[in-house]
C-alpha cells in the first residue's frame, strides 16, 4: 500500500465541475492499494499519514521552521484520493504495468473502509469518488511530498 502524501494550502476535488470533497490547510494523499493489502495495512498507512512530521513547528524558538507537527497538531484537513496509478510498476520499458495494482471491487471496498477509519481518528477528512473521472486542484505548500508504504 501506497500514499503520495502533500502539504497543501488548499486542495479540492471536482467531477463534471462540482466540488466533491475540500480542505483548507492540511494534507492530500493519493492512496494507491495493491493486491495483498488489508484492512490492518490501511489502518498503518492513515495512523501514518495522521502522525507523519510534515509542518513547521513555529511555537518553540529551539525548533522553528523544523517539520516537527503532524497535520492533527496543526488542525489541518486530510483530502483522500484513490490512486490506483501508483502501485505501477515503472522500470522497465515506456509503458506502466498495473499487475500489482489491486481488483477494482476489492480496491473500493479496502478504500472506503480505510476512509471511514481515517473518519474516525481525524476530524477533518474528505475523499474523491472511487474510480470516476476526477479534476483535484491543490496549492502544494512548500512543495512537500514523500511517498509512505507499509506492509
Amino acid at each position: 500500500m501506497r500514499a503520495l502524501i502533500q502539504r497543501v494550502k488548499h486542495a479540492n476535488v471536482s467531477i463534471d465541475g462540482h466540488d466533491v470533497g475540500a480542505i483548507e490547510h492540511g494534507i492530500l494523499a493519493y492512496i494507491g492499494l495493491g493486491h495483498d493489502d488489508n484492512l490492518p495495512s490501511a489502518q498503518r498507512l492513515v495512523d501514518k499519514i495522521l502522525t507523519y512530521r510534515l509542518f513547521e513547528n513555529d511555537d518553540d524558538p529551539d525548533k522553528y521552521g523544523k517539520l516537527d507537527k503532524n497535520v492533527q497538531q496543526v488542525g489541518g484537513g486530510l483530502l483522500l484520493v484513490s490512486q490506483f496509478t501508483l502501485m505501477a510498476k515503472t522500470d522497465k520499458g515506456r509503458r506502466p504495468d498495473f499487475g500489482g495494482a489491486m481488483a477494482p471491487d476489492a480496491a473500493q471496498a479496502l478504500f472506503a473502509q480505510l476512509v471511514d477509519y481515517a473518519k474516525t481518528q481525524h476530524p477533518t477528512v474528505a475523499t474523491g469518488q472511487f474510480g470516476a473521472d476526477m479534476q483535484v486542484m491543490s496549492v502544494n505548500d512548500g512543495p512537500l511530498n514523500f511517498l509512505l508504504e507499509v506492509n
